[in-house]
């Protein structure tokens, strides 16, 4: 029993009004206009009145309870008919009679006639059956919210019928912040349940334990797909008392730059890492983003000045998750793609680290997008190619960028050069040398897909000078092909100024 239990039974302390909430002080609200309640109607009688698009959705939504449902109606849409001739669905042609109510559980009138729903609701009452009108609170016993399902976990939201799109706005938001691995953590509790009451009898002891439970390793291996490890763990806590803190690295790809093009997954991981690991590609606007008391280390690369060798980052992810922290490595774009993703996570397998990757959209995905340049169209390129322009670190700095350039001039193909904006000129160069076409077009997408993005189009020919004219600074990539001739045509976005 809690505090505010014992308060509460204190002699001498005033109740809450009936039908009023105690606010500790503050004036009390208004009474609820509808009791939130969850109602198992597996295998129960429900009644439909109504056969057109309003009683499909309702049909659909009663099916997924699984109750077991009669309509009553004239006629049916052909959808409703399918599940008729299916089994999935009794059928009474004809008017809405009392007959039709009786042993019904829940019945739902699902018509545009406020004369027929009178009657469904009056018919109702009377028996004392709870009963529904789409919208038409006035002849409603319940109502149906708006609905988040991750089942066994189900989120109701309703605004009393008054303002329904309201509730399915705020629905939509719901819908993007939780994962739809909740419903598999719920499940897995559930079924761990008894184990975790024998093991904890203590009701306080096992709160504690499942709080620390769900801010610890075992949801994301759960959101991750890895349920049957994460049940093994949360087995092996339940039966020492104590939940996992082992750390664990979250190889995730931000995308080209804006915030507004991550994933999901990736912004709830940026709001709950304990240290973030970030390049240079990650852009400000995306760090806004993370938890704002994490600990923020840059490895950033560019050009000839890396803040930390790729060993050493690959080290620090080991030790800082030993630690027992949740370690975000942020990267541009998408880990896999010319992010060196791959090495990390060897060194993460090597030393039996949990890590899981987050795909993002690659810059290529993200610039062409933007810009309005299609990588492949059936009159321009079969097909496209991904390669860097980015030099190994070598000891000599006369040492060239070397590709298979003979495999790049096809004029059906668009090549994109990640980092290639220092070696555009040897790029270009190359390319020619090797076959391509010196008036080849090529696209300079700078910042990509933030409201900085710079479009600059050039040639082959051109390409070194036209970027010296233009001042383009990293980040940026080049487009080359003929794909690039569509941007005048299909750019849909307007660029920053020069």
């Amino acid at each position: 029993m809690s505090k505010n239990d014992l308060d509460q039974n204190r002699p001498g302390k005033p109740r809450a009004a009936a039908g009023m909430r105690d606010n500790g002080g503050s004036p009390p609200e208004m009474p609820m206009d509808y009791f939130p309640l969850f109602l198992n109607l597996k295998q129960q009688p429900c009644l439909l009145v109504g056969g057109g698009e309003i009683a499909l959705r309702k049909m659909r939504l009663l099916a997924s309870a699984g109750a077991d449902l009669t309509v009553v109606a004239p006629q049916i849409c052909d959808e409703l008919l399918a599940e008729v001739r299916a089994g999935r669905l009794n059928w009474r042609p004809g008017e809405f009679s009392l007959s039709h109510i009786v042993g019904m559980r829940l019945v739902i009138a699902a018509t545009d006639q406020p004369a027929v729903n009178q009657a469904v609701f009056a018919a109702c009452e009377s028996a004392g059956i709870l009963v529904n009108a789409v919208d038409d609170p006035a002849h409603s016993r319940f109502i149906t919210p708006a609905i988040v399902d991750r089942a066994p976990l189900t989120i109701a939201l309703s605004t009393g019928g008054g303002v329904p799109v309201l509730a399915r706005h705020l629905r939509a938001q719901l819908e993007a912040l939780i994962p739809h691995g909740w419903g598999d953590l719920a499940r897995l509790g559930s079924e761990l349940r008894p184990l975790a009451k024998e093991k904890l009898p203590d009701p306080a002891a096992r709160r504690e334990f499942w709080e620390n439970v769900l801010a610890g390793p075992i949801p994301d291996q759960v959101f991750a797909g890895q349920v049957n490890a994460a049940r093994s763990a949360l087995e092996d806590a339940l039966h020492s008392g104590q939940p996992p803190v082992r750390g664990a690295v979250y190889l995730v790809g931000s995308g080209p730059g804006n915030p507004d093009l991550l994933t999901f997954r990736a912004l709830r991981l940026m709001q709950q890492a304990d240290v973030v690991l970030y390049d240079n590609l990650v852009s400000p606007a995306i760090m806004e983003l993370v938890r704002r008391d994490a600990e923020r280390v840059y490895v950033g690369k560019k050009a000839s000045n890396h803040a930390l060798p790729q060993e050493e980052i690959n080290q620090l992810l080991v030790r800082l998750a030993q630690a027992g922290n949740k370690v975000l490595r942020l990267k541009g774009g998408d880990p896999f793609i010319f992010g060196r993703g791959g090495e990390e996570i060897a060194e993460l397998a090597a030393a039996q680290i949990p890590f899981e990757v987050v795909p993002g959209i690659t810059s290529a995905a993200g610039a062409s997008c933007y810009a309005g340049i299609p990588l492949t169209h059936r009159d321009y390129a079969q097909s496209v190619t991904f390669v860097t322009g980015h030099r190994r670190a070598t000891e000599s700095e006369a040492d060239k960028l070397e590709l298979d350039w003979a495999r790049l001039v096809n004029p059906q193909e668009t090549v994109v050069v990640y980092m290639g904006v220092a070696q555009a000129g040897y790029i270009a160069e190359q390319l020619i040398q090797h076959g391509r076409e010196a008036n080849t077009p090529v696209a300079i997408i700078e910042r990509a897909t933030t409201p900085q993005q710079r479009v600059v189009i050039s040639q082959l020919a051109t390409l070194a000078a036209d970027i010296h004219s233009a001042a383009i600074k990293p980040p940026a990539l080049l487009i080359i092909g003929h794909v690039v001739e569509l941007h005048g045509q299909l750019n849909w976005r307007q660029e920053a100024a020069s």
